[in-house]
């Protein structure tokens, strides 16, 4: 089975629209952000959802957030970039990671993360009125693109809402992040958040 082009999927659907369609966009930290809101916002409306009750311990999900804003205040973009934080519940994340602490990087408890942080999104999504949710995370070449997309696809059909399908890796993306990190002196982490990356 041919892999699906979820980049060009993605920029087929902002081509088309007629006007800027307004995309909730779950965030991961600053540096991921960074590239990914330098390709879409141009074309569209953003919300970022800061949503990773993954991220432990608090300190850290707490300067990881403050570099997401500081960025936001200091990069010049077309359009304004909304903000929007999500509850921070790390019990929601233990509750299932504990017991799948032996798993490896993109297994079984990595995907129920990125699946509660998307459902997280879909929630928000419909909260604040947005054409499309989707996330970062793509750009990450050590998350699994298919499976954030699958699941992405997923969550939209159960709580209708549209999922816009992204990989932002793609045309160089996290060589751009990195440069764009490096540019502003963003804070570029070593693990994805969880205790079990560490």
């Amino acid at each position: 089975m041919e892999k699906r082009n979820y980049q060009r999927e993605m920029e087929q659907i902002l081509q088309k629209a007629d006007k800027p369609p307004h995309i909730l966009l779950h965030a991961c930290c600053a540096p991921c952000s960074s590239a990914v809101l330098e390709r879409l916002a141009e074309y569209a409306e953003i919300t970022l959802f800061f949503c990773n009750p993954n991220i432990l311990p608090k300190e850290e999900y707490d300067y990881r957030l403050e570099e997401l804003k500081r960025l936001l205040r200091e990069m010049p973009l077309p359009r304004e970039i909304a903000l929007l934080e999500g509850e921070y519940c790390p019990e929601r994340f233990l509750s299932f990671a504990s017991a799948l602490a032996e798993e490896p990087e993109r297994g079984v408890r990595c995907q129920q993360c990125i699946q509660l942080r998307l459902e997280e999104a879909a929630k928000a999504a419909k909260q604040v009125g947005a054409d499309y949710f989707t996330t970062t995370l793509t750009i990450s070449p050590h998350k699994d693109a298919q499976f954030i997309n699958t699941c992405g696809f997923a969550v939209a059909e159960r709580t209708g809402t549209m999922w816009l399908p992204s990989d932002f890796k793609k045309k160089e993306g996290y060589k751009r992040s990195i440069v764009l990190s490096a540019q502003y002196g963003l804070y570029r982490q070593n693990f994805c958040g969880c205790p079990f990356s560490m």
